[in-house]
């Protein structure tokens, strides 16, 4: 800081005597203001010499003002002076041409570069790394083979740059022949290049020819160990990158915010997540990236809430979240559907300024419409300044799954008028519209138009669609028939989809030929063995339904539990069916009584057919009226009485007819809508009707 000062003093003294000094006391400041690295004292010394029509009589000073500038990337600055210099020399040319690989555009760039009178190999190292770090890696291997047709030797610093523009365009051939002349010129010694043709091998995706040069580099250095674990990575081999970091550990070597992500991310993949956990709490110094990569691997992970506590130790640390951060925390809310915490995430996007951003617009689309306001997701639709296909896609089917079909419909067709191409998804997205909104031929259209319009060819997603569709429509001999004719071997979604229509319709044949593909193909799925059972129960053939409970004891297939959810007060409480655990259990019980006899009053009546068990009446209304997402909604009832805004019901399984039955009749009694998400998709349930207008 007194160093500072007194350079400040010094050039506020020239100032105070208005003439111009002598070169040695002009260059003297020049690299003092370069020591203390003040480029806009360095700027005022420039105005001082200008004011004072001061022309230095060799290049020296002026290019040393030059570089500063460069190196501050201050590119007005440089391009102000190189235009005033009286005398220019090739250094000055370097300099300017440094300037703009720093701060300056492609196009300029590359604009000065061919307008320079004379080169030198300067002048080609600059463009050659100017252009790579740029992104813009074959005009960089351009320049490089025009160095060479000039007669002008690649340093190991052009080696450098140009292995890194072959690594960005993933170009072993072209990496291989530059691989070859260090050799052929014995260059290979240092360990910058060396890191690039590790790095251009793993990219490349030879991983194996990466590690033998890593292996023989003796001079290592943190960035090689990074390079290689990183490359292990990218190669899908997650094991190998954890075994190196061990092996960088036992030799003593400190990782840093790189490796550390690199391992989070291996530890992820490997489904060592306590690992991943142990490991970032223990390092000290984390980096935005370290954050971001344990928030997205929590949520690809299944581990929402650890997730959100995540990000918000991330907020009270005073790390700033980015868009990739940001996104993975609305999709854990999207997947909790929890309103309340994406609200708050969506809020701090805002603040943060990336909410415009497309991975975090299409991110808050899905959220909201997993949260059953699609009419929210609307709004960050229309107010998004771009829009990819995957925008497109998480509005469409957000319209889909809430029973808006015919709205997401009419937005695909916007799609096509907006000259936008959809993709694999959109088509999903499409035909769960006209399967839901029971449009066959529409359906049917759109299905063809997969291939013979968009040029797409349709995925065994498409075709389970279509299968569902067929069913829907009572066709389930054509859905048969197109199993047969399909182009790939049917998979499980397949067998599933068919499974489930035939349940929907009560084809026992086509029904058991569908579970004997599934038992084949998932032997431990207990969903196959459960719907075929209450195939066979609802048309009283217990003995078949006793065989299957056999078959699953034997083959030690366990049945999941279903349960509902409910977030009440920003505390998310679980249910299962007749669940006795929760702590106000008995005023729960009371509560759910009271409505259940209000809405049998009104009509309702609990359809206990539906109870596949044979047992006496009294035990199948026991069964059936204390299903867990009932239980949810008394819960609710209890908490929030008087409450205006919509009750939200989450289930991990499709809801039966009755409890379907039993909310339109409870949303017309309380006077209150109650969205409800099953494993299907949303129901909103409003004075009585749903939206998916019973057919789900």
């Amino acid at each position: 800081m007194k160093a500072k000062h007194r350079l400040r003093q010094a050039i506020d003294t020239l100032y105070s005597r208005g003439q111009a000094a002598a070169e040695e006391a002009y260059t003297q400041l020049v690299l003092d203001c370069t020591r203390v690295n003040d480029v806009e004292l360095a700027k005022r010394l420039q105005s001082h010499m200008d004011l004072n029509f001061y022309e230095p009589n060799t290049t020296f000073l002026h290019n040393r003002l030059l570089h500063f500038y460069a190196k501050s990337g201050k590119l007005s600055y440089a391009r102000d002076l190189f235009d005033k210099m009286p005398l220019r020399d090739i250094i000055s040319w370097n300099a300017l041409l440094s300037a703009h690989a720093r701060s300056g555009s492609v196009q300029d760039l590359r604009a000065l570069f061919d307008k320079m009178p004379i080169r030198d190999s300067v002048s080609y190292n600059t463009a050659i790394a100017g252009f790579a770090n740029k992104g813009f890696s074959r005009e960089a291997l351009q320049v490089f083979s025009r160095m060479q047709k000039d007669r002008f030797e690649p340093t190991d610093y052009t080696h450098v740059s140009a292995l890194n523009a072959c690594a960005q365009l993933l170009d072993l051939r072209r990496g291989k022949q530059i691989h070859g002349k260090i050799v052929v010129g014995n260059l290979g010694g240092n360990v910058f290049v060396r890191n690039a043709l590790t790095d251009m091998y793993a990219k490349g995706g030879e991983i194996d020819k990466a590690r033998w040069l890593f292996d023989r580099m003796n001079n290592r250095n943190l960035v090689s160990w990074n390079l290689m674990i990183s490359g292990y990575l990218k190669n899908g081999q997650p094991k190998k990158c954890i075994d190196l970091f061990q092996e960088m550990q036992l030799l003593g070597l400190n990782p840093d915010e790189v490796t550390v992500s690199n391992i989070l991310g291996a530890c992820f993949q490997t489904g060592r997540i306590d690992d991943a956990g142990r490991l970032f709490h223990v390092i000290k110094e984390k980096d935005n990236v370290c954050w971001t990569t344990m928030i997205v691997g929590y949520t690809q992970n299944g581990k929402e809430e650890d997730a959100l506590m995540l990000f918000n130790e991330m907020l009270s640390e005073d790390v700033r979240p980015d868009k990739f951060s940001i996104s993975s925390v609305v999709s854990s809310c999207a997947k909790l559907a929890s309103l309340y915490h994406g609200q708050v995430v969506h809020g701090k996007a805002v603040v943060l300024g990336v909410d415009d951003d497309l991975l975090v617009s299409s991110a808050l689309i899905d959220m909201y419409c997993k949260c059953g306001v699609t009419d929210d997701a609307w709004t960050v639709f229309n107010m998004m300044p771009t829009r990819n296909v995957v925008s497109w896609n998480s509005m469409i089917n957000g319209y889909a799954q809430n029973g808006q079909d015919l709205e997401a419909l009419a937005l695909y067709d916007k799609l096509l008028q907006e000259n936008l191409k959809p993709d694999s998804f959109t088509f999903v997205s499409v035909l769960s519209a006209c399967i839901h909104a029971d449009l066959f031929e529409r359906g049917q259209n759109h299905f063809d138009s997969i291939s013979a319009v968009h040029g797409i060819t349709p995925s065994l997603d498409h075709y389970a669609c279509m299968i569902n569709l067929l069913g829907r429509s009572s066709h389930v001999d054509k859905a048969v028939d197109l199993i047969k004719s399909l182009p790939h071997k049917p998979n499980s979604l397949i067998w599933s989809t068919l499974l489930s229509v035939c349940a929907m319709k009560g084809d026992i044949k086509h029904g058991e030929m569908a579970a004997r593909r599934l038992f084949e193909l998932e032997p431990i799925n207990a969903g196959p063995y459960i719907m075929l059972s209450n195939m066979y129960a609802a048309c009283g053939r217990w003995e078949d339904v006793a065989s299957i409970r056999s078959s699953m004891r034997s083959k030690n297939v366990k049945k999941f539990a279903a349960y509902s959810w409910i977030e009440i007060d920003n505390k998310v409480h679980k249910f299962v069916s007749e669940d006795r655990t929760h702590p106000e259990t008995e005023i729960i019980y009371e509560e759910l009584s009271r409505l259940i006899k209000k809405l049998q009053e009104a009509g309702f009546s609990p359809n206990t057919k539906l109870v596949l068990h044979d047992t006496q009446e009294e035990e199948k209304v026991k069964s059936i009226c204390y299903h867990s997402e009932k239980l949810a909604l008394a819960y609710c009832l209890i908490k929030k009485p008087h409450g205006v805004t919509p009750i939200r019901i989450m289930k991990n399984i499709r809801v039966c007819g009755d409890c379907h039955l039993f909310m339109k009749f409870a949303s017309d009694i309380i006077g209150r809508t109650i969205i409800l998400r099953d494993s299907n998709r949303f129901h909103h349930f409003v004075g009585g009707n749903c939206s998916c207008k019973d057919n789900w």
